[in-house]
């Protein structure tokens, strides 16, 4: 061996001893901190940074000491609130979720095997059965950061909640067999996940969540948006559907599927949903517009007017079933005006046309875009000279206002 091969090695020995006699240093300091109960941020910030180093990773007696010091800063907060003393609830939240870390990555170290390729779990039972304890603490932490609209720490606290159920260090007290609380706690999961934007988190628990009846309605919600703004068509319309076939009242599926069903001009299917809706409800008034706008849409128009005047003679303030009819009625004019077939029809169509629109303008007198053109036309087959000359000055001053 060379004498600065030798060199080498030396240095090296002496910097593996020196960094063993700083470590022994540091976690008798923490050690000396947590007795004390003083200054535990920085024992904890002492023991992080050493884990830092990955050749720290494996040492127990660091994660040991770190736990330990997590611990006592609990005990602090708890006992404050205990005797009513001034202490920020959220801390001792956020201390609860650092010992379910520390003690699941201690177990994870444990259960590396030892050169003889043998496992010993010394810790595991007495780690399980104290995190047991303050399990609850997770589900809780979480609902309360929901409330503070913390989404970030709520999920956090809710995802590790979760997770113990799949862990072998709590593999004795099967979660997800005993745990009744487990799909409630993925559906606020999925809850913070979609209120971060954040598909991942969002879709990670769905499989549990979805167990979770009393919220069932608002997971599809989110499911559904969350496939929307991934630009996954195909799972959009499907959480969509199953939305609206379980809970038809809802009103969120029923006009979403119109619009989308309308804007890619599938009136087929678009009808159906609204034939379907109406089955549950004749009555609702948001269903049967959405039909008459269809049937408006298809050309169908004896039938749009007929469903549009079943509803102005119920409520005569619904200005919108005017707008249909009205356009219904100037259409067909417009239709049999191409071939100049029928005069008496076309100026029939055109009067019952002039009454609906005149009316949905009263109602909605800023809606230039929508009774403007129309009745222009109108106005001008009609030979109603004057109320032409306004129309086309309305027309104008829109045109000019909008440039």
């Amino acid at each position: 061996m060379t004498t600065k091969l030798q060199y080498i090695i030396f240095l090296l020995c002496m910097f593996i001893v020196g960094n063993v006699h700083g470590q022994k240093k540091e976690i008798n300091q923490a050690r000396q901190m947590i007795k004390s109960g003083n200054k535990l941020e920085s024992a904890e910030e002492m023991m992080n940074k050493l884990l830092l180093d990955s050749a720290n990773r494996s040492n127990t007696k660091i994660w040991n000491t770190l736990f330990n010091v997590v611990k006592k800063q609990y005990e602090q907060g708890n006992e404050k609130l205990y005797l009513k003393q001034q202490y920020d609830t959220a801390r001792l939240f956020i201390t609860t979720r650092k010992m379910f870390e520390i003690l699941e990555r201690y177990d994870s170290v444990e259960s590396i095997p030892d050169k003889n390729g043998k496992i010993n779990l010394k810790y595991r039972d007495k780690h399980a059965d104290f995190l047991n304890q303050y399990r609850s603490n997770l589900y809780n932490g979480g609902t309360f950061f929901i409330k503070k609209q913390n989404y970030k720490e709520a999920y956090a606290m809710l995802d590790i909640y979760i997770n113990c159920a799949s862990l072998s260090l709590f593999a004795k007290y099967n979660y997800l067999q005993n745990d009744e609380l487990l799909p409630e706690a993925a559906y606020w999961a999925v809850y913070c996940g979609y209120k971060m934007k954040d598909t991942k988190a969002t879709l990670l628990h769905v499989g549990l969540a979805v167990k979770d009846t009393a919220h069932y309605v608002y997971t599809l919600q989110y499911l559904s948006e969350t496939y929307k703004r991934e630009n996954d068509t195909t799972l959009y319309i499907k959480y969509l559907s199953e939305g609206f076939c379980k809970y038809p009242a809802s009103p969120f599926f029923f006009p979403r599927l119109i619009d989308y069903y309308s804007h890619e001009k599938d009136y087929n299917s678009a009808l159906n949903i609204a034939n379907a809706a109406l089955q549950t409800d004749s009555t609702n008034m948001v269903y049967r517009f959405a039909k008459a706008s269809i049937l408006l849409n298809t050309e169908r128009y004896t039938e749009c007017i007929d469903i549009s005047n079943k509803i102005i003679l119920e409520n005569d303030t619904l200005a919108d079933a005017y707008l249909f009819a009205g356009l219904s009625y100037f259409n067909q004019a417009t239709r049999l005006q191409v071939n100049r077939n029928n005069r008496q029809q076309i100026i029939q169509n055109y009067q019952k046309a002039c009454s609906y629109l005149e009316r949905y303008r009263e109602f909605t007198p800023t809606q230039v875009e929508k009774w403007g053109m129309p009745l222009y036309k109108i106005y001008y087959n009609l030979n109603m000279g004057k109320k032409f000359e306004e129309m086309d000055k309305i027309l104008s001053e829109s045109k000019n206002a909008n440039k």
